[in-house]
């Protein structure tokens, strides 16, 4: 039933295809052709133009037995750089890059297996209750996709996302909210050698306020980071320019706000100890959510996997997801394993079984 070669050869002829966040297009087109194909009602939105992307948000509609409980599925059509003529190879069950790029399959193993299930599901005329498939575009861009969702056009009360790194049978339960803060230094400029204490260094206002940071693991909820220090200039000139962006995440409402908070002091303090402007932007990037492993929802996904003889286990992760953003919209979501290894570097594998693993999953998921 499950034919390894037809899967593998779609999930490497899904790779091959580049779909950089905010270049999804070329894959987009792809994947309404197939999803058509496997006999889907198929709608896309706008969302395109809000995100910064040539493709948009896909809604695929299977209509299924109408007197069973409706399900929705997930997944995210783009990828981190670099992500531009994969070559995928087979080496010993492992699917890998040949070592200049990213693979992809975060997330196209999720993509491959729910289209390989649901056709396999239609050519068999198996009964299933209503489906709905999203396709999201620029996930990895900060979930901008998901944020510019047309809600109304959901049908479920219950979600899988497809897109969690590790071994099938992964259950996502908890996951973090993540803040972004962005501050903007101005200080004085003045020359270097003849004169540097008529100028305000942004620099040194920026490197004060780090050190006085509390960063990286700060608890076991929480971590913070730093991922831009940029301030370009002559070194004969006092730098009047700065520019810092980091994070915050913790799956603590309150610790991410306090976190925050004491992040945007340090910056303060600093510049006005030196006597600099600062602009200071927090942007909410998504909500944490966590799902009692009670619930019916993770012991529906634990059986499923049981029945196939894959080991289940729920987990609590640091990353983001499609699912924050379900979940904040009342919609009950879990985010499942997918088999990928070494996300967003070019060692990422996925090995051949787990792929097949997964597809045998996502089948017996849409059966109920």
């Amino acid at each position: 039933m499950f034919e390894v070669e037809r899967i593998v050869n779609r999930f490497m002829d899904y790779v091959k295809i580049s779909s950089e966040t905010g270049n999804e297009g070329d894959f987009y087109e792809r994947l309404i052709e197939d999803l058509k194909e496997i006999g889907a009602e198929v709608t896309v939105d706008s969302a395109g133009q809000a995100s910064g992307s040539n493709a948009n948000n896909i809604y695929a509609k299977f209509t299924g037995n109408k007197d069973m409980e409706p399900l929705m599925f997930s997944c995210h059509m783009d990828t981190v750089k670099p992500g531009v003529n994969i070559e995928p190879v087979i080496v010993e069950g492992l699917i890998k890059s040949k070592g200049d790029t990213i693979l992809g399959s975060d997330d196209k193993s999720g993509i491959t297996a729910l289209i390989e299930a649901m056709g396999m599901i239609n050519s068999e005329q198996r009964d299933h209750g209503p489906i709905q498939m999203v396709f999201t575009i620029s996930e990895e861009g900060g979930l901008k996709g998901s944020k510019n969702l047309d809600f109304d056009r959901l049908i479920g009360k219950s979600c899988f996302v497809l897109d969690s790194s590790g071994q099938v049978g992964k259950i996502i339960v908890q996951a973090p909210a993540q803040n972004k803060i962005t501050a903007e230094i101005t200080g004085k400029p003045a020359h270097a050698g003849i004169a540097p204490e008529k100028g305000v260094s942004a620099i040194m206002v920026g490197s004060e306020a780090i050190y006085n940071m509390q960063l990286l693991r700060i608890d076991e909820e929480t971590t913070a980071n730093i991922g831009t220090f940029e301030s370009i200039g002559e070194t004969n000139i006092v730098s009047p320019k700065a520019r810092i962006v980091g994070e915050i995440r913790s799956l603590d409402k309150e610790k991410i706000g306090k976190q925050t908070d004491h992040m945007e002091d340090c910056l303060r303090n600093s510049a006005v100890g030196h006597g600099a402007e600062i602009d200071i932007s927090i942007e909410k990037m998504y909500e944490p959510f966590c799902i009692s492993e009670d619930d019916d929802i993770v012991k529906y996904v634990k059986k499923k996997c049981e029945t196939l003889s894959i080991k289940p286990f729920t987990a609590s992760t640091g990353g983001g997801s499609d699912a924050n953003v379900y979940n904040s919209r009342g919609i009950k979501t879990l985010n499942l394993g997918c088999g990928v290894n070494n996300a967003h570097t070019k060692d990422e594998f996925i090995a051949v079984r787990d792929l097949i693993d997964l597809t045998k999953l996502a089948y017996s998921l849409i059966l109920g």
